[in-house]
């Protein structure tokens, strides 16, 4: 078969102008790509048969023309090697600085030196090996049909591991028919609003303080959002019962680790939330966002086991292992399941299937057990770090992160904001939490996962630095 557009392995799209002459007109797009940035340093070309054959030109009108571009340096020829482009454009400050360099056109910020920023895992302990082997299982294993669509509800093998899983680990009631997968909490988040919102429910309760991102979502789902206060005892289920004519569908907790407080639900008030469920057709939505990691004792249970019928379970793989797999679960009452998936349908059809029997494998393999406990042992020695030079913190021994309350009469969050990015520490404050503006208690949400393990202890000593700074 004659080498050809369709048969080569490297693409070229170059737009030549007719009237400048084929072999000038092809060194003038050549250099109109190099020069944007569109071809990039080291770029591999096509060989100058393939290319001749692709833009209908001779072969040795296209050799002339690389060979003029390799003299002026756009170009570079080694032999066995094929021809690419030359380290020139970079050294010229041209296109490696322009938006159409490779990842220019959205810069990031810098990475802080100290991070201690809350919701976050330690990503460089992603058990790579673990999970390449689980996929390579996964995909030997697997039939044909997983790469074409997939079901919206997501794939029978990770939806069955799942509810085994959550059945022992969290105490979940789920048969794997009662699981939507997504991509992650927010997207769970969004569906059961939108969900709602057709049914014709008018607001959805939310702790306070709590995720303010979150709040936003449910509001652009077009639900108002009632404060629910939260105490030592966690979110104030009374609440719920003064707001019957508020259009109140649905209440969004975090029961086993509250966030950002860090207070757990009160065994009564998990009773009054279901009470109050049952009661009114109200729909609980159980945030277990962090729920495998607790330090002092067995794991508190999901709150789905008492009233499965009237709580949609909601947890991810963002806490436990790294928030790019973008795979998160709902365990749904029955009612709502096939309006859960419709909704699912028609918002991006369907999560990624292939890292849905990645982590089926990973799950079914026992490597996630594993990894939750080799995490949980780690991160509750970084608590006890964190807490030993710090003193007191409130909030249960749990979760990836602490908050440190500021005395009132001590400096506020702003003093200690800005003494923290002089010391390159990344924190977060309490106050963005609150639904609205006030006179609240302040406090710092530090979290102890998101470091490296080398990278923690001196990010805990710049952190003590900064709050001797501020205390002078």
């Amino acid at each position: 078969m004659p080498e050809s557009w369709a048969t080569f392995g490297v693409d070229l799209h170059l737009d030549t102008d007719p009237g400048a002459g084929r072999r000038a007109g092809l060194e003038r797009a050549l250099r109109d790509a190099i020069r944007s940035g569109r071809l990039a340093p080291h770029t591999r070309l096509p060989s100058t048969r393939a290319l001749a054959a692709d833009l209908g030109l001779s072969r040795g009108t296209v050799t002339a023309a690389f060979d003029q571009l390799v003299a002026e340096g756009y170009l570079a020829a080694v032999r066995g090697s094929g021809t690419t482009v030359s380290e020139m454009a970079r050294r010229s400050g041209g296109p490696a600085s322009g938006a159409g360099a490779r990842g220019a056109a959205a810069p990031a910020g810098p990475e802080p030196r100290h991070n201690l920023m809350p919701g976050l895992p330690d990503v460089s302990r992603f058990p790579v090996a673990e999970w390449s082997r689980a996929s390579r299982r996964a995909l030997e294993g697997a039939r044909a049909a997983i790469f074409t669509y997939g079901h919206p509800a997501g794939c029978s093998e990770l939806r069955t591991e799942l509810a085994d899983y959550l059945g022992r680990a969290r105490g979940v009631l789920a048969a794997p028919g009662q699981i939507v997968i997504t991509s992650g909490y927010v997207q769970a988040l969004a569906l059961i609003t939108r969900v709602l919102r057709a049914r014709g429910a008018a607001a959805m309760a939310m702790e306070d303080p709590n995720h303010g991102f979150h709040r936003d979502v449910v509001r652009r789902g077009g639900l108002d959002v009632l404060p629910l206060p939260v105490d030592e005892r966690g979110a104030r289920a009374d609440v719920l019962a003064r707001a019957r004519g508020d259009g109140v569908g649905a209440v969004v907790v975090t029961p086993a680790h509250q966030y950002p407080t860090g207070a757990t639900l009160h065994p009564a008030r998990r009773h009054e939330l279901a009470a109050w469920a049952q009661a009114t057709g109200g729909l609980i939505i159980e945030d277990d966002y962090d729920g495998e990691f607790r330090y002092d004792r067995q794991p508190v249970g999901a709150m789905q086991g008492m009233a499965p019928g009237h709580v949609v379970y909601v947890g991810s793989a963002s806490k436990a292992l790294a928030p790019g797999l973008r795979l998160g679960w709902m365990v749904l009452p029955d009612h709502l399941v096939g309006p859960v998936t419709e909704e699912k349908e028609h918002d991006d059809f369907h999560t990624g299937v292939l890292g849905q029997i990645a982590f089926a494998e990973f799950i079914a393999g026992h490597g996630y057990d594993k990894h939750i406990r080799a995490a949980r042992l780690r991160y509750r020695r970084r608590r006890d770090l964190l807490i030993s030079r710090l003193g007191a913190v409130r909030g249960i021994a749990a979760g990836l992160h602490v908050l440190i309350e500021l005395p009132a009469g001590g400096p506020g969050e702003q003093d200690v904001l800005a003494a923290a990015e002089q010391h390159g520490v990344a924190l977060e404050t309490l106050g963005p939490h609150w639904h609205r503006p006030g006179r609240h208690p302040q406090g710092l949400l530090v979290g102890f996962a998101a470091a490296t393990e080398r990278a923690y202890p001196v990010a805990v000593e710049a952190l003590v630095r900064v709050l001797r700074a501020t205390r002078r």
